[in-house]
C-alpha cells in the first residue's frame, strides 16, 4: 500500500492496522518511505492519537526492525535487570546517579539512553562531556560492564531498534515529540531491546516536561504501564515535578559534576528526593526491599559508604573515560563566554521557569536546534540561589556560559524572564505528584 493512504487515513482518525502501520516503519528503515511522509504521518499521529492497540503493534514493529540484547548467561543471574527512564526533564541528571547508587545495592542496570530532545538534555550528551567516554558500545562491551559494574551505559546502535533511532531524531525537529504514542513507542521498544525486566519511568510533568498537565503526565503513564505489562514486564510510573530546574545545574559537564556530588553526600534536596525516590521503586521492583521508605533507607546507607561514587567511576573507565582528567576539570571546565543573571529586587525566589531555562540552554549550546547540530559540554547555568531562597537586589542567582556572545545574547532575554521574585517565600512542595503501579 502507499505511504500517502497511510497518512490520509490516520490524518481522518482512522486506526490503522498492522499492515499499515508496517508500511510506514518498515518503510523508512528500508529508505522506501521518505523522511517528509514519516514526518506528515507522525503530526497525523500528533494531532489524531492511537488506540492502545495501535501503540502495542507500533511499540512491536519498532522492537522488531533490529536486534536485541542478550543478556542471558551474565554471572548473578538471581539478580533481576531493573532500568529507568526518564521522559525529559531541565537539569535532570538523575541516571548518572541513580544507575551506580541502584548497582550497588545488587540490581543489574542496563541502561540504553538518549540525546537532547527539544529543550530537555541528553544523559549521553552528558556522559560524552566526560573526556574519552564511550556511549556507543558493542553488545560485548555492555554485558562486561553489567557482569563487572552491575551497570553500562550506551546509545542505540544502528542494530538496536534503528526504527526509533530514526523516528526519534525526526520527532526532534518536527515538532511530533509530545505524542503519547510515540513515547509510548520510542521508549518501551528500547528498553525491552536492552533486556530489562522491570522498568521505573520517571513521566516529568509542568512547564519543562513535554506533558504540562497532570493530565497529559498520567496519561503517557498509563500508556507506559498498560502497553510495558501487555509485553510482560514490571512496570511502575513516577509522575514529578518539572516546573523548574532539577537541581543547581543545566548543562552537559556541570550536570556531571552535580552527579559526582550527589554520589558524594553533597547533592541538593530537589534533586536527592527524586534520585532516591526513583531508585527505591527500582529495589522495590528487582524484589531487593518491600517497601519504598526500606528502599531510600537502604540508598542512604549505601551513599554513606562511598560505593556508589567508586562504581561510578570504574564505569567511566571501563567505557574509556579518563578519570584523573574528569576530577581535575572538576569546577574548572567553564566556557570563557558567561554573564551573571542577578536578581532585579530584593524578596525570595518564588519561580524558575524550567521551560525558558531549556530553551535558553539549548541557544547556549547544550542540546541541538536541529539533528546536525554539536553540543558543547562548557556551557549551561550554573545557580547558586533556588526557589524559596531569599536575594537582595543585585545579587547573583546564576551563572550563564555560553558557547559564544551571540549565544549568550540570545540566551539572556529568556534567562532574565525565567526568574520571578515575590516578597513572601513560596509554599514548599514535594516533587512526586503520583505514582502508577501495573
Amino acid at each position: 500500500m502507499r505511504a500517502v493512504d497511510v497518512i490520509m487515513k490516520k490524518r481522518s482518525g482512522g486506526e490503522l492496522d498492522r499492515g499499515e502501520l508496517a508500511t510506514i516503519i518498515e518503510g523508512y528503515v528500508a529508505g522506501s518511505v521518505p523522511d517528509y511522509q514519516v514526518a506528515a504521518w507522525a503530526m497525523a499521529v500528533f494531532f489524531k492519537g492511537m488506540t492502545p492497540r495501535e501503540t502495542a503493534t507500533l511499540t512491536e514493529l519498532m522492537l522488531d526492525s533490529g536486534k536485541r540484547m542478550n543478556l542471558s548467561g551474565l554471572d548473578g543471574s538471581a539478580s533481576p535487570f531493573v532500568d529507568k527512564h526518564s521522559t525529559g526533564g531541565v537539569g535532570d541528571k538523575v541516571s548518572l546517579i541513580l544507575a551506580p547508587l541502584a548497582a550497588s545495592l545488587g540490581l543489574r542496570v542496563p541502561m540504553m539512553s538518549g540525546r537532547a530532545l527539544g529543550h530537555t538534555g541528553g544523559t549521553l550528551d552528558k556522559l560524552e562531556s566526560i573526556p574519552g567516554y564511550r556511549t556507543g558500545l558493542s553488545e560485548g562491551d555492555f554485558r562486561d560492564g553489567i557482569r563487572n559494574d552491575g551497570y553500562a551505559m550506551t546509545g542505540q546502535t544502528a542494530e538496536i531498534v534503528p526504527a526509533d533511532k530514526k523516528l526519534y531524531a525526526l520527532r526532534d525537529v518536527t515538532g511530533t515529540v509530545e505524542s503519547i504514542p510515540l513515547i509510548t513507542a520510542s521508549i518501551l521498544s528500547k528498553k525491552v531491546a536492552e533486556g530489562a525486566d522491570a522498568l521505573v519511568f520517571d513521566i516529568k510533568c509542568g512547564p519543562g516536561a513535554f506533558m504540562k498537565t497532570i493530565a497529559e503526565a498520567e496519561a503517557l503513564a498509563q500508556s507506559l504501564v498498560r502497553t510495558g505489562s501487555a509485553m510482560g514486564k514490571r512496570i511502575i510510573g513516577v509522575i514529578t515535578d518539572m516546573s523548574e530546574p532539577l537541581g543547581a545545574t543545566v548543562g552537559n559537564f556541570f550536570e556531571v559534576e552535580e552527579s559526582l556530588d550527589c554520589l558524594e553526600g553533597r547533592g541538593p534536596a530537589d534533586l536527592m528526593e527524586v534520585t532516591l525516590r526513583l531508585t527505591a521503586w527500582m529495589l522495590v521492583a528487582g524484589g531487593k526491599v518491600a517497601t519504598v521508605e526500606e528502599g531510600i533507607a537502604s540508598c542512604r546507607d549505601a551513599l554513606a559508604t562511598g560505593g556508589p561514587r567508586e562504581r561510578f567511576l570504574a564505569n567511566v573507565r571501563r567505557q574509556g573515560g579518563d578519570v584523573e582528567r574528569l576530577l581535575a576539570l572538576r569546577g574548572n571546565y567553564r566556557s570563557k563566554f558567561s554573564f551573571e543573571l542577578r536578581a532585579p529586587a530584593s524578596g525570595f525566589i518564588a519561580s524558575i521557569d524550567a521551560w525558558k531555562i531549556g530553551l535558553a540552554s539549548v541557544n547556549l549550546g547544550v542540546g541541538r536546534n536541529t539533528s546536525a547540530d554539536t553540543v558543547s559540554p562548557d556551557v549551561g547555568l550554573i545557580f547558586s540561589k533556588k526557589s524559596g531562597d531569599r536575594v537582595e537586589k543585585g545579587e547573583t542567582v546564576a551563572t550563564v556560559f555560553g558557547k559564544d556572545e551571540a549565544s549568550l545574547a540570545a540566551s539572556r532575554p529568556l534567562v532574565e524572564a525565567a526568574l520571578a521574585i515575590e516578597p513572601a517565600a513560596p509554599p514548599k512542595k514535594s516533587l512526586i505528584i503520583k505514582e502508577i503501579m501495573s
